[in-house]
């Protein structure tokens, strides 16, 4: 954090990028709403003057974090998304989801899941945002999957927007079994059972 004088009017400087980080697992952890200002700016190690003037409100503040780690998300969806079969690429999604979601540096479970699905009606746009951000990784499957269909690379009668559907609600799910304490052990089996009859028999 940077060491700048802080004059009235003027916010103390500081890492945007690691506060932002910080900022992300409070709201990781409680959700949106359950993310009070305090446990915030401590967490942050910034007052709430200088929150202000920097993120403008909560609800800019959490979009900025929340933009920030779905960017990562996605690239990494995107990166598993880039194997060459769509069976290959399927596993690589849930395989990488399922380890994400247990790793040990960060809360259990998904910030997308968990930050916001049961917001109250004047915090509704945070759970607007948030379906957003899992739309977009949606569309991402989609349209690999829709690659691998008009290359004949699905079996006869899968639908791209339904498979799609399905491999989400899996890592969904599997985001909010991780949140109740599941091992990654527990959720590789969960994807071991899906890939045993999702694609097995065209890949």
């Amino acid at each position: 954090m940077g060491t700048a004088t802080h004059t009235p009017g003027r916010p103390r400087a500081f890492d945007e990028e690691t506060v932002l980080d910080r900022a992300t697992e409070v709201f990781w952890r409680h959700g949106y709403e359950g993310a009070s200002l305090s446990a915030l700016t401590s967490a942050m190690g910034i007052n709430r003057p200088s929150l202000y003037a920097a993120f403008g409100s909560k609800e800019q503040l959490f979009q900025r974090a929340f933009a920030r780690y779905h960017d990562t998300q996605l690239a990494n969806a995107r990166a598993a998304l880039a194997q060459p079969t769509a069976y290959a690429a399927i596993e690589a999604f849930l395989r990488s989801s399922a380890d994400g979601l247990t790793a040990g540096d960060h809360p259990a479970g998904c910030l997308s899941v968990q930050g916001g699905l049961a917001c109250s009606p004047e915090n509704a746009r945070i759970s607007e945002v948030l379906a957003a951000g899992r739309a977009a990784t949606e569309a991402a499957l989609e349209e690999r999957l829709s690659r691998a269909a008009k290359e004949g690379d699905l079996p006869d009668g899968v639908e791209p927007r339904a498979l799609a559907r399905f491999v989400m609600a899996l890592s969904e799910g599997h985001a909010v079994h991780a949140a109740a304490g599941a091992s990654r052990e527990d959720l590789q089996a969960s994807v071991d059972i899906a890939l045993r009859t999702l694609l097995a028999p065209h890949r």
